[in-house]
């Protein structure tokens, strides 16, 4: 981003800019401000000051130009009036001088108008190669009292995600009453997305989500610019074991409510079908099932088709036509019957059907990075236009890298498409965990060797957008990923942030929290941790230790005492103050065990400090109660057929229940 008569002859640059007048009067204000700048997630890639915020007043006009679709609109409209803009008056591009509201909004395409004249006044350079879902947005005061905003994409999806970046610049009130009217932060965004790919993939064993969570989902995705959604559930018997199957009717319309909503949202819907466990690659009816499996749900809507081929044995065939076609099994032979499919759907499927994208597929050797026969057959073989996924060195691996993506490309000859299994609990290590840790451990600059990321969540969908809020930001600009500014995002979305009115800041506090005592993460590889349980917790009783063990032992209690206080109140500030009630719904038992654990803590510093005080029977009864409550905690077991392993509930287990134990041996 430069300013105005830095050059730059892109849409929105000086070649690209009109000269007639925006609406109101006077040139634009602009301002040096050294005051930080907004917090967006994802986070922009260029985002400075133009001048002073903007005030949100009760009239407002709305000019949408060519093309911006209802769901642009409608998401301007509620940021609006979540400020509390009382009437917003709808005008078309045509109308662009009739706008004399005191507050325009202009949302259009880049380099074409109602955009591109506000847009090179405010100084806000865009690139011409600006990437499809790139965006620029310009908010400011003009001399004389007018104020403007401008959203403006490369294409419609584009100005859609400028949309979701207004809701995240709101300040201050927004009731419309006597509170001071909200604002926009008078600022100006060039925006583009660092990965083709951005999102999660249902690929998990148990569970699957219900279709109120799918929907949510989607209004999810969309709100945080991720723009793929993978339908792949394996307990989905018509996905998997059924495949050959049509869809019966109802579930053909909940599938076409998905493919609507996920077009809505700007949402990439992938139909993946796992046709592995039974397939006879030789026989020609069960290419025609395939495809005509594919076909029926292209004529729903859908553009992106996935076959999966993992989780299957590839060293025996399921037919004997096979064996006469590829020869003996062995994962060569595998390979080749797999390639010679993938290719048939690449060039006639996909090729046949208009709009319909590159192809994807799940190799069954989809892990590690090292060569062999079946990677070499897919290199070598696979119609280059088909994407491959790849889940890192591990099925649930402890970190991604650029060298291990690098090698990843080199064996299957492409930038793959990451598969990767977080925050996932559905294998033994995760059996009574909510995993609940940032998205992290993955490198900076993967985004220069793979196509995407996509996450396989947890069976419980809305406790799963703490961290699809982390892929989010690190999927769109992983240059600038902070996972410890991504995961408060998460808490401060799941507080009811960024969408009008702020989020309650204890809320935000408790929520951290909760996720610090379910932040254990483990990968598929036994002994092996991704992410430790408790950090932050495990670094205040270590700081406890030593004050203890240093002779300060009323400071130690006394330094502990206030986060004890907020991990046993934390669960009734997330039940006040949470605003996605289905996070409350899936957390539940891990909130109750959560208050008791606390509770537990609370009652342990209680009698050390009646100990420090002589006062053992005191003492000697609330190490009782802490261990009663502890009892209680550790006797909750998960949701009845939520999650697949189901077991007892798991709360910063390794160091709170361990700190309980052993506190009534401190001397």
């Amino acid at each position: 981003m430069a300013c105005s008569g830095d050059g730059g002859d892109g849409p929105g640059g000086a070649a690209g800019r009109a000269t007639t007048t925006s609406p109101g009067s006077g040139a634009p204000i602009l301002e040096a401000r050294s005051d930080p700048l907004p917090v967006v997630t994802p986070t922009p890639r260029e985002m400075r000051w133009l001048g002073p915020d903007v005030p949100v007043p009760s009239d407002v006009d709305l000019i949408a130009g060519d093309g911006v679709d209802a769901a642009t609109t409608d998401t301007v409209t509620e940021v609006l009036r979540a400020a509390g803009a009382r009437n917003v008056r709808a005008l078309g591009a045509g109308d662009h001088d009739g706008g004399t509201a005191p507050l325009v909004v202009d949302v259009g395409t880049l380099g074409a108008e109602p955009t591109a004249s506000p847009l090179g006044e405010a100084g806000v350079e865009v690139p011409g190669d600006m990437p499809a879902e790139g965006y620029a947005l310009a908010a400011f005061t003009r001399e004389g009292g007018a104020a403007e905003v401008v959203l403006a994409g490369a294409d419609a999806a584009g100005t859609f995600y400028a949309a979701q970046t207004l809701r995240q610049l709101l300040t201050g009130g927004g009731d419309g009453g006597t509170a001071a009217p909200a604002a926009i932060a008078g600022v100006g965004v060039v925006d583009r997305p660092a990965m083709r790919h951005r999102g999660a993939i249902e690929g998990f064993y148990g569970s699957p989500w219900t279709q109120d969570e799918r929907l949510d989902q989607l209004d999810f995705y969309g709100r945080f610019k991720l723009n793929t959604y993978v339908y792949a559930p394996k307990d989905d018997p018509y996905h998997r074991d059924r495949w050959r199957e049509p869809y019966p009717p109802e579930l053909v319309t909940e599938l076409q409510a998905l493919i609507d909503r996920a077009a809505a949202s700007h949402v990439r819907f992938t139909f993946a079908v796992s046709p592995g466990v039974s397939i006879c690659y030789s026989d020609p009816a069960d290419l025609d099932a395939l495809v005509a499996k594919l076909d029926a749900v292209y004529r729903l809507g859908a553009r992106a088709f996935s076959i999966a081929l993992d989780d299957i044995v590839y060293t025996r065939w399921n037919c004997d036509g096979d064996r006469s076609r590829y020869g003996a099994p062995s994962s060569e032979a595998a390979a080749r019957a797999q390639v010679e499919l993938l290719n048939t759907l690449q060039r006639g499927f996909i090729a046949q059907h208009e709009g319909a994208q590159p192809l994807q597929m799940v190799p069954t050797e989809y892990r590690r990075t090292d060569d062999s026969p079946y990677r070499r057959v897919i290199r070598e073989q696979l119609d280059p236009a088909i994407e491959v996924m790849w889940t890192g060195s591990l099925v649930v691996p402890a970190e991604i890298t650029v060298d291990q993506a690098t090698a990843a490309a080199a064996v299957f000859g492409r930038p793959t498409f990451v598969w990767d299994n977080t925050p996932v609990n559905d294998f033994p290590a995760t059996e009574g965990r909510l995993i609940l840790a940032p998205y992290a451990r993955r490198q900076p600059g993967l985004s220069a060797q793979v196509t995407g990321i996509v996450l396989n969540p947890m069976n419980q969908a809305a406790a799963s957008k703490v961290q699809l809020v982390g892929a989010a930001d690190f999927t769109w600009n992983d240059a600038a990923y902070d996972p410890m500014r991504a995961h408060r995002g998460a808490a401060t979305y799941l507080a009811g942030g960024s969408g009008g009115e702020p989020a309650d800041p204890g809320t935000v506090d408790a929520l951290l929290a909760f996720f610090d005592v379910e932040n254990f993460a483990p990968t598929s590889a036994p002994g092996v941790v991704s992410q430790p349980q408790a950090p932050a917790l495990a670094g205040r009783l270590d700081a406890f230790r030593g004050a203890w063990d240093g002779g300060d032992r009323s400071g130690a209690v006394g330094a502990l005492r206030p986060y004890a206080q907020l991990l046993a109140g934390a669960p009734a500030a997330i039940d006040r103050g949470v605003v996605d009630r289905a996070f409350i719904a899936d957390a539940r038992p891990w909130l109750d065990a959560t208050a008791l654990w606390g509770q537990a803590l609370v009652a342990t510093l209680d009698a050390l400090d009646a100990r420090i005080a002589g006062d053992g029977a005191g003492a000697d009864a609330r190490f009782s109660d802490a261990a009663g409550l502890a009892d209680r905690a550790g006797a909750i077991q998960t949701i009845p057929g939520e999650t697949r392993p189901q077991g007892p509930v798991r709360v910063a287990d390794g160091v709170l229940d361990d700190f309980i134990a052993d506190a009534p041996d401190l001397s």
